[in-house]
């Protein structure tokens, strides 16, 4: 690894996924005890979930190792599925949860505890994520930004920077845990969140990884200055087709017919098919962690402590094993160099 001591700061991209999400704090566990200082993060889903922590805590002190790895730890992550009262019953519940839109679970569970650990950091609003930043435009100068499908109006809206431009609403006074919240909602698992903009429009937010799963661009600079420090993506989602049938499991248990294990594909390759493709690009290859995760679906909210300490192992061991060839100054040659 080619970085001078006094730059080790990195802007971090984290991919939606799930339970799978412990290898990305893994990762983020190995870069930060090699002495990275986080500055702004990314994230969809389980990475908005794990970033906003990470961002929070960020701010108010320096973290550790040992901190991201005991946030991972505290999550009881059986408790994500609460089911509500009708889709509660076995079978007919989650199949007509499902067909109405609604999700089988309420996620009630993750909006407290991420709202919890927040209020423990003092971020509420993304008032309190604000940083002082004169090279970012003035509505990205927060140190998290959470991806979120917007299917009322079909757009992919990036929480704090567009609820000024979509919804007219002030950032500043938005909850994060609400946007965190919006952004994990795998739709039919998780029920949507919703938002009322100004103008009385009430929208139905979902996963953001429906349509941009990995936004490894996301904290790129976009006046063709080479960047300041780098942007490491950490993605956790396996490679089609072979780890296709770990990264949905719950539907084995609702399969009614073909129909269903179509809608599956479908779910499946929405999540992560954008990403094969993406990854295959250099310039996203060469600064992108990959967590191998096959052993672990995104919904096995059963998963026992041996298999969270693994996972976590493997995101530690991923990173380290990235950072042992990370070399800034010929990425940013190759990559980065400043329009001329």
């Amino acid at each position: 690894m080619t970085t001078p001591e006094s730059d080790l700061r990195a802007d971090l991209v984290l991919a939606g996924g799930g339970v799978k999400g412990i290898g990305l704090v893994g990762a983020v566990a190995a870069l930060i005890d090699v002495g990275y200082r986080v500055c702004r993060v990314s994230g969809t889903s389980a990475g908005a979930v794990f970033g906003a922590i990470v961002a929070a805590a960020s701010k108010s002190r320096r973290l550790t190792g040992t901190d991201v790895k005991d946030l991972a730890l505290s999550l009881e992550y059986d408790k994500f599925l609460d089911p509500g009262p009708i889709e509660d019953i076995p079978i007919v519940g989650p199949s007509w949860a499902m067909l109405r839109g609604s999700g089988i679970y309420r996620g009630d569970y993750a909006h407290q505890w991420i709202a919890e650990k927040l209020d423990e950091l003092g971020v509420t609003t993304f008032r309190d994520l604000r940083i002082d930043d004169d090279a970012l435009p003035e509505q990205r100068r927060y140190s998290l930004v959470v991806t979120v499908t917007d299917v009322t109006t079909g757009q992919l809206v990036r929480l704090p920077w567009d609820y000024d431009r979509v919804y007219g609403l002030d950032p500043d006074t938005q909850p994060v845990a609400d946007a965190v919240r919006a952004s994990m909602a795998i739709p039919f698992f998780f029920r949507p969140a919703w938002l009322t903009s100004t103008a009385g429009v009430r929208s139905t937010l979902v996963d953001g990884g429906v349509l941009s799963n990995f936004p490894i661009d996301s904290l790129d600079r976009t006046d063709g200055l080479p960047p300041r420090w780098p942007t490491f993506g950490v993605t956790v989602l396996p490679n089609l087709p072979g780890g296709s049938d770990k990264v949905i499991p719950q539907l084995g248990l609702l399969r009614l017919g073909g129909g269903l294990h179509l809608f599956e594909s479908v779910l499946t390759t929405m999540l992560v098919g954008h990403d094969q493709a993406y990854l295959s690009q250099p310039w996203v290859d060469a600064r992108a962690i990959r967590v191998d995760s096959t052993d672990v679906g995104v919904l096995d909210f059963d998963i026992k402590e041996q298999q969270i300490e693994a996972l976590y192992q493997k995101g530690y061991v991923a990173a380290q094993q990235f950072l042992s060839t990370w070399n800034w100054p010929d990425y940013v040659e190759r990559f980065r160099a400043p329009n001329i």
